[in-house]
């Protein structure tokens, strides 16, 4: 077994990944550290001394449908530009961006810095919020053979995974009043060790437009039909992607309806805990632990085992289905206890993610992986555009009901 486990492990360290993972790790703990805090804040400064707050729905909700529409827009262009000109400039851009936000917080949490935060972080989650992830499958995909690459997106999602186990542990110890102010300076210190230390794939090096490919495509490629022409209309050029692929058109569908689930699930999540149980921080912190917990030592150690013997397919399909099971107890929670039942079937629905990323990676050649992997979060935002404005028509309580 621990052959196994350091087998899985062996890539990290021939692929010179291991700058990409520290980065998404500070990074990622800093932007899970106020997740827990955030409600309370919002809810604070809007309705205060309130257990009901729905103008912090509705304005979450908001901020979440226009943020969605614009990562549907923006993400393509930015995987397609990172294939040009290569991941690490165009990976700074969220990194950097993502400062902003939380340095407003960590000023101050009045109302009128509350609405600044949400008036930025839409801005910035438009840039981020799908780009980040689009990049870093694209950074894992330039180094990682293709035989290896379910288990890479597996450790790169367990790392994110641990980031978040760090995130709430540090939100669960300190004070709400510092919390932001830590998370400021860890996300600005994630950007710049991401500028001095990252390096360029060997593989995958920037190109000049008018330029020749550094990596020629291989003849069997899905590519070597008709290279499409490298353009910022990446749109039309995801659109004639799936066209070619079947795999794709199938992995798009079940993307969109797992994300639709999901984002009515974590859109209202939180503020539904608060009305009905009367959560808070803490609690927030301590139910977002156990399933991270889980998570991580599923992505890290369980799943680079199981895709040897399973493949991605098959535990795409656990994953789907341990991600009902988990709407479905959210959903009929009848005590404070069930929803700390619901957060441990992070053990499987986890694999949802890697096992998309490499199904989706194999479709492509060396140069569109970026192209490629956008769709998965423009795909994500479009649900969440959907369902954001699907269940602020309803009302903030029905919205609850929702899930």
């Amino acid at each position: 077994m621990s052959g196994k486990i350091l087998w899985s492990w062996s890539w990290v360290c021939e692929a010179q990944l291991g700058q990409l993972l520290v980065t998404m790790f500070l990074h990622c703990t800093a932007t899970f550290m106020v997740i827990p805090s955030l409600t309370d804040v919002t809810m604070a400064a809007l309705c205060p001394a309130q257990e009901q707050c729905s103008q912090a729905i509705y304005l979450t909700g908001l901020q979440q449908v226009i943020s969605g529409i614009g990562t549907m827009l923006v993400t393509p262009i930015i995987g397609d530009l990172s294939d040009e000109y290569g991941r690490k400039p165009l990976l700074m851009v969220p990194m950097t961006a993502a400062v902003i936000p939380l340095g407003v917080l960590a000023y101050s949490r009045s109302e009128p810095y509350v609405y600044a935060y949400f008036v930025l972080k839409t801005a910035v989650a438009i840039v981020s919020e799908g780009g980040l992830h689009c990049l870093s499958l694209a950074f894992v995909a330039d180094n990682i053979p293709e035989h290896s690459r379910p288990a890479a997106f597996g450790v790169l999602t367990g790392v994110i995974s641990s980031a978040l186990v760090a995130g709430l542990v540090t939100a669960r110890l300190l004070p709400e009043h510092i919390i932001f102010q830590v998370a400021t300076i860890l996300a600005a210190f994630s950007a710049i060790y991401l500028s001095v230390f990252l390096v360029e794939p060997n593989r995958r090096l920037p190109c000049l437009p008018g330029s020749k490919p550094v990596c020629p495509i291989k003849p069997t490629s899905f590519w070597s039909r008709a290279r499409l022409t490298r353009s910022t209309s990446s749109i039309q050029d995801i659109a004639k992607l799936f066209n070619r692929s079947l795999v794709l058109t199938q992995v798009s569908v079940i993307t969109f309806f797992s994300n639709l689930g999901e984002a009515g699930l974590q859109g209202s999540l939180l503020y539904y805990l608060k009305a009905r149980f009367s959560f808070d921080k803490d609690q927030f912190a301590d139910l977002m632990l156990i399933s991270a917990v889980a998570g991580a030592v599923s992505q890290l150690f369980l799943m680079p085992i199981l895709t040897r013997y399973l493949g991605e397919k098959k535990l795409l399909c656990m994953g789907l289905c341990a991600s009902f099971l988990h709407t479905l107890l959210y959903g009929v929670a009848w005590s404070p206890w069930v929803p700390y039942i619901a957060a441990l079937a992070g053990v499987l629905f986890v694999f949802v993610f890697p096992c998309i990323g490499s199904i989706v990676s194999k479709e492509a050649g060396v140069e569109e992986q970026a192209l490629v992997d956008s769709n998965k979060p423009s795909k994500q935002s479009v649900t969440d555009a959907q369902c954001r404005k699907h269940l602020q028509a309803k009302g903030p309580w029905r919205k609850v009901q929702a899930i």
